[in-house]
């Protein structure tokens, strides 16, 4: 009988042979595949500063390590040979007299105005008696401004004339700083009641002003 015929040709077997190359790696020839192995001389690296630059005619022991450790103001004060920077000033720190800094007013601008204010920053009683020469108070009064600020005290027009205060002028210290103190005094003269006197501190450089209301009650 004659076999059918198939789609697929028949199989056949074959003797396929296939090589096997095996590659040793840093083992072939003189080609090295484990790194650099290069090292300098020292078997480290050295530092990479470049050093101070020295003419060839230098000499370190030419100048002395002290010279120029006084400032330029060592001549000034006749330590130098160059003599001082300006003319005139050789004994400056002998017998020289300085003068100078900040001065303070010690009296009160003849076009300056003292008006209360509606409602005072603080108000103090105190009390006198009639026939004696008079009673004072000490008054502190906190500063208020960013920087020292001059300062000027007065009673208003409105106050009784037996009112003074001293200082009338001076400086005052910043804001946090120490209180200025005022001595308030109150004459009566043989007179007796109550007396009121409005202290105004005015404060030009900063465009403000302290109130105090002050009674004195005269017996």
């Amino acid at each position: 009988a004659t076999p059918a015929p198939s789609a697929f040709p028949p199989a056949t077997s074959n003797n396929v042979h296939r090589g096997i190359t095996a590659l040793s790696l840093g083992k072939e020839g003189n080609v090295e595949f484990g790194g650099n192995s290069w090292k300098p001389d020292s078997e480290k690296m050295g530092s990479t500063d470049v050093g101070d630059y020295f003419p060839d005619d230098y000499d370190p022991n030419e100048v002395e390590f002290t010279a120029g450790m006084g400032g330029s103001q060592a001549s000034m004060s006749g330590g130098g040979e160059r003599g001082p920077a300006l003319p005139g000033m050789e004994n400056l720190g002998a017998d020289s007299l300085v003068m100078g800094g900040i001065e303070e007013n010690s009296e009160i601008p003849s076009d300056m105005e003292f008006v209360m204010s509606s409602v005072p920053d603080g108000e103090v009683e105190m009390d006198v008696a009639a026939n004696s020469k008079g009673a004072e108070l000490l008054l502190e009064v906190k500063p208020v401004c960013m920087g020292f600020e001059d300062y000027f005290a007065a009673f208003d027009k409105e106050s009784h004339p037996s009112f003074s205060v001293s200082p009338c002028a001076g400086r005052m210290d910043r804001r946090g700083g120490e209180p200025t103190e005022l001595e308030v005094k109150c004459e009566p003269q043989g007179k007796a009641g109550t007396f009121v006197g409005n202290l105004v501190i005015n404060l030009p450089e900063d465009n403000s002003k302290i109130c105090y209301k002050i009674t004195a009650t005269s017996f």
